[in-house]
C-alpha cells in the first residue's frame, strides 16, 4: 500500500469518527389532562406546550394542544393502567425534532389559554432518543389539577345602593378541561367544597357556602350586606377527594 493511499485512509477515517451524527427526525406528542377529566384542547383554548433542552435551555419546540377532549366512556371508564385514554381526536400538541442525540428535555405546558383566571403550569423532564419516537399511546401526557371557576355574578367593581340587604353570588365551576360538575353527575360535585370568602376595606368580614343551583355546574349563595364599603369576593371550590382547588374573584362598592 502505498503511503499517500494509506493517507487517504487516515483522513477518511478521521473524518468518519468526528462528524457528528446525521439528524433524525423523532416525533413528540405531549398531551394534557385535567385531574380526574378528560383533556384540556380547543374548547379551553388549548395548554401552551414549549419543549426545552435541560442542558442547554435551548427551546425545541413550542405551540398550543387543540383537538377534543376525548371520549369520555374511553377515559372515565374502567382501564388497566397501560390502556390508552386518547382517541384519535383528542387534544395533542405535535411535533417532529431533529435530534443528532439524545436529549433530556423538558415540557411545560401552561393554560388553559381561555381561562387565564385559572391557568396553572405543569412540567415534566424525559430522556428523548434521536428515531425513538413518543407518539402512541397518550404520548407525553401531563395531567393538570385544579378546576376553573368562573365568576358570574356580581359583576367586576358594581356600585349598589345604602341599604342593599344581600346579594347573589353565583359561579361557574368547570373540571379544568371545561367538563361541567353537578351533584350525582360524571363529575358528582356532591363532596365539593364551595365557599365565598369576603372581605371589606381589606378585612374579612365572612365566610359562605355555595350551593348546588339547579343547572349543571352552577352555584350561588345570598350575600349579606351589613355595611356600606369596598368589598372582595374570593370564591373557592375544593375537591377532598382528589385536593382539585381552583378560584376567581371579583369586588363591588356599596355606597355609604
Amino acid at each position: 500500500m502505498s503511503r499517500s493511499f494509506a493517507l487517504v485512509l487516515m483522513v477518511i477515517a478521521t473524518v468518519a469518527l468526528t462528524s457528528p451524527a446525521a439528524a433524525e427526525p423523532t416525533e413528540v406528542v405531549v398531551r394534557t389532562i385535567a385531574r380526574g377529566a378528560k383533556f384540556i384542547g380547543t374548547s379551553m383554548g388549548g395548554m401552551r406546550v414549549v419543549l426545552r433542552d435541560v442542558e442547554t435551555g435551548a427551546i425545541l419546540a413550542q405551540g398550543v394542544t387543540a383537538g377534543s377532549t376525548g371520549d369520555t366512556q374511553q377515559i372515565m371508564g374502567v382501564r388497566n393502567r397501560t390502556t390508552a385514554l386518547a382517541n384519535a381526536d383528542a387534544a395533542a400538541f405535535r411535533t417532529t425534532l431533529d435530534l443528532d442525540a439524545p436529549r433530556l428535555v423538558e415540557v411545560e405546558a401552561s393554560g388553559p389559554v381561555g381561562q387565564p383566571q385559572a391557568a396553572t403550569r405543569v412540567t415534566a423532564r424525559q430522556w428523548i432518543v434521536p428515531g425513538r419516537h413518543i407518539r402512541d399511546g397518550d404520548g407525553w401526557l401531563l395531567e393538570v389539577p385544579g378546576f376553573i371557576v368562573d365568576i358570574l355574578a356580581p359583576a367586576a367593581h358594581v356600585s349598589l345602593r345604602s341599604g342593599t340587604r344581600s346579594l347573589d353570588v353565583r359561579a361557574n365551576v368547570t373540571m379544568m378541561c371545561g367538563c361541567p360538575v353537578e351533584p350525582g353527575g360524571t363529575w358528582d360535585a356532591s363532596a365539593y367544597e364551595l365557599r365565598a370568602i369576603v372581605h371589606r376595606n381589606n378585612m374579612v368580614s365572612g365566610s359562605y357556602t355555595l350551593a348546588y343551583a339547579g343547572s349543571a355546574s352552577q352555584f350561588a349563595v345570598a350575600l349579606p350586606i351589613v355595611a356600606p364599603g369596598a368589598y372582595l369576593v374570593t370564591v373557592s371550590a375544593h375537591d377532598p377527594a382528589t385536593g382539585n382547588t381552583g378560584l376567581d374573584r371579583t369586588t363591588f362598592i356599596v355606597a355609604p
